[in-house]
């Protein structure tokens, strides 16, 4: 929706809050005209449920305010002496209709009554504000997220459960104004959707205090994220920015960087790639044994048992395997006697990212990362990198449209809704992620850029990780050396856990010790 949109849809919203509980104004002592002033309506209506003015602020906070508005509906009715669960039901089932009907039909029977409380309601509204604290605490500042695939293994693992913030790189408010709280896309159990796609908030992001960097473990939403609706068949669906898929990847390059990747090693601008400590990558390597005599088994067991070597795959040609190695596990490899030859496993030049059938996942580019301001120059060589910036990702306002802006490429020229157009100007800046399980990584060398407004949040913690093994008992899935970890930091990983439950240990004494005294002095 653009602006103008907008504050039409708000000024309705207003008019129909007022056209619905004008009378309660009225039976309360309150001017009619003030239920249709923006704002102002929402102030007096804390007044006349006896209700605090700082509640107001949630009703104004997407995603919250689905939670506070029926809230609200029920106060209203409550102090009107509606307090039955069936008028509070009525209430939300309704949509609201049911405060309409009663400003109409049955005001004039009902008594106000401000200072109505009981026990019951006391309760609810505690677990509701429970609520609302959960939902901003998830959509404005941290937010758990688990690793689902491998592509940065060894790195973090799968069943790592993360903490995300969202306010290092400044939290971005919700565009979907319609959905469930604390899901994603889709609501669990039954498998739907769990939002509408109208009414879509522009795009915002509140400041934050970093920058991406280079080397950054990075939260975003897929930006080429297309899937089927769950129910219909073959039907694509395009969703809102912030509903695409939720996607975890290493920033390798930044906005104004160059990349390149030669027989599997990454330069930036020229420079081959340091790694942080943390940082374990993998790839794929064809081994090949010495008079393709195949390893025993008792070494293929002391690969996985004293080097952690979990993917060894028998080719179908004698004496030669498909291995995914760290950098130490290869010079172990490469160290065995009967071993004749290493070399970086392809799976075949394809359709990587810009349509270049000469690039494959182990050599690629180089290629240029737009920055916001950049002026690129729009041709034949140029047209497959950037027409989705162009049709896609540049337009915050494209929300959940594919392709808002025509891009057409004509023999050497490139066409914009129509138009020649030789220069375009960059509205934001992109990044390059990839994974460091380089081999088994569905990154930006198959679907390119990611956009700063895909942008969720920077992986911080560490605060439970489960290995999925099947075998094993409950207790020993749980891998306790990662659990209460950082994400991100030099050297070996140190698990904060024992001091954490240290520390509630001691709260919990003091908390009884100070409780005990307090009653003592009462006494």
């Amino acid at each position: 929706m653009t602006p103008i949109q907008w504050l039409l849809f708000f000024i309705l919203m207003n008019i129909i809050h007022g056209l619905s509980t004008f009378k309660f104004y009225q039976k309360a002592g309150k001017a009619s005209w003030k239920a249709f002033i923006p704002f102002l309506n929402i102030f007096e209506l804390m007044e006349i449920i006896n209700r605090p003015k700082w509640w107001m602020i949630f009703v104004y906070i997407p995603i919250v305010n689905l939670l506070m508005i029926p809230v609200l509906w029920v106060q209203l009715l409550k102090v009107f002496g509606k307090k039955e669960s069936f008028d509070m039901w009525l209430a939300v089932l309704t949509l609201g209709l049911y405060v309409a009907y009663v400003n109409y039909v049955e005001i004039d029977k009902l008594t106000y009554n401000p200072d109505h409380k009981d026990d019951k309601d006391t309760l609810i509204g505690s677990l509701i504000f429970a609520i609302i604290a959960a939902t901003i605490v998830h959509t404005y500042f941290i937010q758990p997220y688990t690793i689902p695939t491998a592509s940065l293994e060894k790195s973090l693992l799968i069943g790592d459960y993360l903490l995300v913030s969202k306010y290092n790189y400044g939290a971005r408010p919700p565009m979907t104004t319609i959905a469930l709280p604390m899901v994603h896309d889709t609501i669990p159990v039954i498998k739907s959707r769990s939002y509408l796609k109208f009414p879509q908030l522009p795009y915002m992001r509140l400041p934050g205090f970093q920058k991406i960097k280079r080397n950054d473990i990075v939260v975003f939403n897929w930006p080429a994220d297309t899937v089927k609706y769950f129910f219909q068949k073959n039907v694509a669906q395009y969703k809102p920015i912030d509903k695409k898929s939720h996607y975890v990847k290493r920033c390798v390059a930044v906005a104004g960087d160059s990349l390149q990747i030669k027989d599997g090693v990454l330069y930036v601008n020229s420079q081959k790639v340091v790694y942080p400590d943390r940082a374990k990558l993998q790839h794929m390597y064809v081994i090949k044994t010495k008079d393709s005599m195949n390893f025993s088994r008792p070494t293929l067991m002391r690969l996985v048992n004293n080097y952690n070597i979990k993917e060894i795959y028998s080719l179908h040609k004698k004496g030669s395997y498909v291995m995914n190695l760290t950098d130490d596990q290869l010079k172990v490899i490469k160290n065995m006697s009967n071993v004749e030859s290493v070399q970086l496993y392809n799976s075949g030049k394809g359709e990587m990212y810009g349509g270049h059938k000469d690039w494959d996942i182990n050599n690629f580019g180089p290629i240029y990362i737009p920055k916001k301001g950049d002026v690129l120059q729009l041709n034949k060589e140029t047209y497959p990198f950037y027409k989705w910036i162009i049709s896609r990702y540049d337009d915050h306002d494209a929300g959940h449209k594919i392709d808002k802006h025509k891009v057409e490429l004509k023999g050497n020229d490139v066409y914009v809704d129509g138009k020649l157009t030789k220069e375009y100007k960059v509205n934001q800046d992109y990044y390059w992620m990839m994974g460091d399980n380089r081999s088994q990584s569905e990154d930006s060398r198959f679907w390119g850029y990611v956009p700063f407004d895909h942008v969720v949040g920077k992986p911080v913690f560490i605060f439970m990780s489960i290995d999925n093994d099947p075998q094993k008992k409950f207790l020993d899935k749980i891998r306790w050396d990662r659990v209460f970890t950082t994400v991100s930091g030099s050297g070996k990983r140190v698990s904060y856990l024992w001091p954490f439950i240290g520390l509630l240990l001691v709260y919990f004494a003091g908390k009884k010790f100070y409780d005990k005294k307090k009653a003592k002095n009462h006494s």
